[in-house]
């Protein structure tokens, strides 16, 4: 998958009181992808620019396409899917100190087709990627400024509603660490990784992400790759070894030891439970 992101590290650049951008994202769906269930600190906007796939929620998924705007507020879990012959291709937009809902309605996804506004809609998108991407002089100014243009267009569009995301606002430090585990979980990684990815003292790391979330970086990258590991007991033959390896565990018995501990049970037991429990569930008409 060619997935690349761009982030707003000086995002105090601009003095401004309302929806802060954070990043912005490009990418092409591709073989590589891993479409496994997260959410993120903030609202994303997420444009697809062509393509055909399905966006799924923890509870209903939903056929998405060209010229479609997801918009899914934050702490919202919810991944994307493509059809290989018709593969989605995508600009994302993660916006902090927002949420995002249709007038009289209260939904933690927002699904909107832009067909009509396509060349409006795409010449902002593209405006945010071309100067992320070159990072002229200025260029988190002009991307501030642009989605304070691009968010009343889409309230005109669409009847849209901006609110405030509300009192709790994640250290921006560690929302972007948090980003990362999510996105690189199955790599290996360290506290040290971590702390140089927010460019923070590793111990300072460690302190404010356990303030903000409940729970040490490490322990959420491991609780990260538990979550991942249910889902591939449940539904491919892999070995213990290969689901280890492929989920970035150092050793079989690392994730055994990890996957006993969070679950109370093997993971060999978990999969024999879900087995058995498949094969007693009715069959679907």
């Amino acid at each position: 998958m060619s997935n690349i992101r761009y982030e707003l590290l000086n995002t105090g650049a601009v003095s401004h009181e309302g929806p802060q951008l954070l990043y912005v994202t490009s990418a092409q769906y591709g073989p590589d992808w891993q479409g496994s269930m997260h959410a993120h600190t903030c609202t994303e906007l997420f444009y697809c620019v062509r393509g055909i796939g399905e966006f799924r929620l923890t509870d209903c998924s939903r056929p998405v396409g060209s010229d479609d705007l997801i918009i899914v507020n934050s702490q919202v879990e919810h991944t994307e899917t493509s059809v290989s012959s018709n593969p989605l291709e995508y600009i994302v937009l993660g916006v902090g100190g927002l949420d995002l809902q249709l007038a009289g309605e209260a939904s933690p996804c927002v699904i909107l087709n832009c067909r009509q506004q396509r060349e409006e809609m795409l010449f902002y998108l593209r405006e945010f990627v071309r100067e992320a991407e070159n990072t002229p002089q200025g260029w988190e100014t002009v991307c501030q400024h642009l989605l304070d243009v691009f968010l009343i267009k889409l309230s005109r569009q669409a009847a849209l509603q901006l609110a405030s995301a509300g009192t709790y606002r994640a250290n921006s430090e560690c929302a972007a660490v948090r980003r990362y585990i999510d996105e690189h979980f199955t790599e290996s990684l360290s506290l040290d990784v971590l702390a140089e990815v927010a460019h923070v003292n590793k111990f300072h790391l460690a302190h404010t992400f356990q303030r903000e979330y409940g729970i040490s970086p490490i322990s959420y990258l491991i609780m990260r790759r538990i979550r991942e590991s249910r889902h591939m007991l449940e539904n491919t033959n892999y070995s213990l070894s290969q689901i280890a390896r492929s989920i970035g565990f150092s050793s079989p018995s690392y994730f055994s030891q990890s996957f006993h501990r969070s679950e109370g049970i093997s993971p060999a037991e978990y999969r024999k439970r879900a087995r058995a429990a498949q094969a007693t569930a009715p069959v679907q008409s």
